[in-house]
């Protein structure tokens, strides 16, 4: 007698467990990949921490390799959707204050993506599609940047110097975020993005001596 043939809310319940299964494993590679280092981390470590058996790995992911490259594209876009999502009809500071303000909330919920895209010894190991993810995040913020300058917001010089300025000053306010030691509303935070700001922003407009402005400044631009 022929078997028959699963229903198809059991496909359904098997596909949403297999889902749940890779998230978990997923989710233990960020952790272990970001305290214990990716080699330290043996896939042993990965299916205790998931709560599954060490074959099951690979029947999600071919190596852990590819897993830690998974997690790391994943966790780029993470940090990549506030960029794409800024509005470019407001001006430029106020762009990177929402992408900024964005991701300090990332960073205060999932510090450990903090670790795994900014961190420095990961881009060392991920592929070159991995690579290129988070050569598109720099490049979305010096699109913003360079869309500032032509708008005379940002000071002259290179967009892609001033775009690397700023992201590394915000890069230091998530690493405290996602360490504790700034909690969200820390006064810090929003010194270290006022200065952020203030290192690329273009100079005001000097006054002449008798106090009025030889021409306004660009629109939207803070005085």
């Amino acid at each position: 007698m022929p078997e028959t043939p699963p229903a198809p809310r059991d496909g359904a319940r098997r596909s949403r467990s297999a889902r749940q299964t890779r998230d978990r494993l997923a989710r233990a590679a960020v952790e272990l990949f970001t305290t214990r280092g990716y080699h330290e981390t043996t896939t042993p470590l990965l299916a205790e921490r998931a709560g599954v058996a060490e074959g099951t790995i690979y029947r999600h992911f071919p190596s852990k390799d590819d897993l830690l490259n998974e997690v790391f594209r994943a966790a780029a876009r993470a940090f990549l959707e506030p960029l794409k999502a800024a509005d470019p009809a407001t001006p430029c500071h106020v762009q990177l204050a929402a992408v900024s303000e964005r991701w300090c909330a990332l960073a205060a919920k999932e510090p450990a993506l903090v670790r795994l895209v900014f961190g420095s010894g990961f881009a060392a190991l991920v592929d070159d599609r991995s690579r290129a993810a988070l050569r598109e995040l720099r490049a979305q913020v010096e699109r913003i940047v360079a869309a500032g300058k032509a708008a005379r917001e940002v000071r002259l010089g290179a967009a892609d110097l001033w775009a690397e300025t700023w992201l590394r000053l915000i890069v230091l306010g998530l690493d405290r975020i996602a360490a504790g030691q700034w909690q969200l509303g820390d006064p810090g935070i929003q010194q270290l993005h006022e200065a952020a700001w203030d290192a690329i922003r273009a100079a005001p407009v000097p006054l002449p001596a008798d106090g009025a402005a030889t021409h306004d400044p660009a629109p939207g631009a803070p005085r």
